[in-house]
């Protein structure tokens, strides 16, 4: 084990730099209500009233995301070699570090956090946000909310429908100060990644030091749990909790935090079938796992119902989870952007009037495939612990969905990352970080609230630029995009992990279902 404190400043230092400096560009083409104090001061005020000042701000927000980047690829480059591995704690002092400049930093790649704000002040007046939107409110816009989803439901449950009016009820008329605290609440869920991952990643016979440096330390967390202060950072925390307190067999309470999951976002029903097998166990017959899976579904209704009786809303959550989402047009997401480019097509030809029918047509082929994929996951675990088959519906839902935000992501890279990733998967990982690096970099400058923005040619070209010299600019960093495949792979990598990593894939078959016990261990082996 190398030292916590030289390890936690040699690769801590460089992050802070670089999350300080998108801090401060923060200030200039951040989100900021109207209604804040902060526009009146006067560092805010030549960041954003200015030509050179917004420039300045887009500039510091891509150089302190690159010089994050470069951190996380240099911390993770010495992470794959032989050598000492650090302590968790110097690990999670780095992950202080990096996070410290965004925390009372107005918020970039999202204005959600302001949303959630005005949704809380909706539930305030009496108001169920499942069922009308944000424009019952006046001044919304003042606050800061984003004018997409002025008419939309909110599509959240109801124990973050109860976060959302206990904020704004102390925030209010304060919005930013809201924006702050719902801030805080997705630091509880990045702490609840970082609490159970380890532990998770240990028991499939994964590097748990690895695993942190991939899932709880990549930018994208940083960028969009913490910066962007998404409520997702909750329901992934209280997700991989659960799944985790069902590996130990602690299954009633794995069943418990998902359910609460579940009442934060919806989509994280797709965890408590993985939470059933779990609870079976690996050996379990056909009618274990059935009885494992009435368990946990009625754990859920349970904990639905009781915090139904004690939040009194939500009851539109299902429509509006369905609804919401799927009224953006994201390219980001495969199906949406093949149903558009084909409906554009057909169109130009004269074949149909518009693309709509055809965009829809190929969105909802896309959720039957992941719906398929995921009952899939669900009924033949063989081969696979029911973790990694939790990440693979959640990939699936995603890829497949009709939305796909940058976010996403990390719905199910927690997950992947604690059951273990091959070469050629690790540097997919490494890329896709990188490109929704990119991504946020654009986002960033080119879709401020200020009164000048980058042509966003430039800022493509600039961001695109910047991060491949850094994917490039060393042997070190080479190696993890391109370099030799020793030792950069997420795999169990002595016999002791690997017999871990074999205890928790359930048998090709279930016992007693046409193999015997012996036959399925021999399988695994």
């Amino acid at each position: 084990m190398t030292t916590p404190g030289p390890f936690a400043l040699r690769h801590g230092l460089p992050g802070f730099v670089g999350a300080a400096l998108v801090a401060v560009g923060a200030l200039g083409i951040g989100w900021l209500p109207l209604t804040s104090n902060m526009l009146d001061h006067p560092l805010v005020q030549a960041l954003r009233s200015t030509q050179v000042g917004s420039l300045a701000s887009g500039a510091l927000v891509i150089i302190g995301l690159v010089i994050l980047l470069q951190a996380w690829l240099l911390l993770g480059s010495e992470l794959m070699s032989e050598g000492p591995r650090p302590a968790l704690s110097a690990q999670f002092g780095v992950l202080a570090l990096w996070a410290a400049p965004l925390v009372l930093a107005p918020p970039m790649f999202s204005r959600d956090a302001y949303s959630y704000y005005v949704q809380g002040r909706v539930f305030g007046q009496g108001y169920d946000p499942t069922t009308i939107g944000i424009d019952v409110i006046p001044g919304w816009f003042d606050d800061g909310a984003d004018p997409m989803w002025v008419e939309s439901p909110t599509p959240y449950g109801p124990v973050f429908l109860a976060i959302e009016r206990g904020i704004a009820d102390f925030a209010h008329p304060n919005a930013y100060l809201g924006a702050l605290l719902f801030r805080g609440v997705a630091l509880v869920g990045v702490a609840l990644i970082a609490a159970f991952l380890p532990g998770l990643a240990v028991r499939h016979g994964i590097n748990p030091q690895r695993a942190v440096w991939l899932a709880v330390l990549n930018p994208v967390m940083l960028m969009h749990f913490v910066s962007g202060a998404h409520n997702d950072a909750l329901m992934v925390g209280l997700v991989v909790a659960g799944l985790a307190l069902a590996a130990q067999q602690r299954c009633l309470w794995g069943a418990v935090a998902v359910s609460l999951a579940v009442a934060i976002k919806p989509i994280a029903l797709i965890a408590l079938p993985f939470v059933g097998l779990l609870w079976s166990g690996r050996l379990g017959r056909w009618r274990d796992r059935v009885r494992s899976w009435a368990l946990a579904g009625l754990t859920l209704v349970v904990v639905l119902t009781c915090v139904f009786l004690v939040v009194d809303a939500g009851e539109g959550v299902l429509a509006a989870a369905f609804g919401t989402p799927a009224g953006v047009l994201t390219w980001l997401s495969p199906t949406t952007a093949v149903g558009k480019l084909l409906g554009m097509a057909t169109t130009g030809l004269g074949l149909t009037q518009d693309a709509t029918p055809l965009l829809n047509a190929v969105r909802l082929i896309g959720v039957a495939a992941a719906l398929a994929i995921v009952a899939w996951l669900i009924l033949r675990p063989g081969g696979r612990s029911p973790v990694r088959g939790a990440a693979l519906a959640f990939a699936a839902v995603v890829v497949l969905g009709p939305v796909v935000q940058p976010w996403y992501l990390l719905w199910f890279l927690p997950l992947f990352a604690v059951t273990g990733l091959s070469l050629v998967e690790m540097r997919v990982a490494v890329i896709a970080t990188a490109g929704f690096t990119v991504h946020g970099m654009i986002e960033a400058t080119t879709n401020s609230d200020n009164i000048f923005d980058v042509a966003d040619i430039v800022t493509y070209v600039v961001a695109f630029t910047v991060v491949a010299i850094v994917l490039l600019a060393s042997r070190r960093e080479r190696r993890l995009v391109l370099g030799p495949a020793d030792g950069l792979a997420l795999e169990p990598s002595t016999e002791e992990e690997r017999a871990a990593a074999a205890s928790m894939r359930w048998p090709a078959r279930a016992p007693g279902s046409g193999s015997s016990t012996a036959t399925n261990d021999r399988m695994l082996t």
